[in-house]
């Protein structure tokens, strides 16, 4: 972030319109694309441990999953696909034969939380997951 030296009562000769629209545009130019900064600072190999709260399905187990850009895959086995939006927020979808589940939640630095449903096995369930990043 740039520093500026200037103190508040120096500012008042930029008070002239054309002024200020210049000093936003440089303002806005010298930042990085917010929407580029957020997505990709998901980036990177994330551990996802899934708990069930409901239902009749495995509890504890663990599986990677990739996020690249905005966008969820498999980081080994089954079929994952999903979305990290602005701020974090995740929406996925899995499917490993004839089970599947969707999940949503958030990501924010090296961890993420947020809840997951589907049939594992033919059973209904539901429960709850948290994320590591490698």
């Amino acid at each position: 972030m740039a520093h500026f030296p200037q103190s508040l009562s120096s500012l008042t000769d930029l008070a002239r319109p054309r002024r200020l629209a210049l000093l936003a545009v440089l303002a806005t130019a010298a930042l990085p694309s917010t929407a580029d900064a957020r997505i990709g600072g998901y980036d990177g190999i994330w551990n996802v441990t899934f708990a069930t709260t409901r239902g009749n399905c495995s509890s504890g187990y663990s599986v990677p999953f990739t996020v690249t850009g905005g966008r969820v895959s498999s980081a080994g086995g089954g079929r994952v696909s999903g979305t990290v939006r602005r701020g974090g927020a995740v929406a996925v979808q899995v499917s490993v034969g004839a089970s599947h589940a969707s999940g949503g939640g958030r990501l924010g630095g090296m961890f993420g939380t947020g809840s997951w449903n589907g049939i594992i096995s033919g059973d209904r369930c539901s429960g709850t997951w948290h994320a590591t990043r490698s």
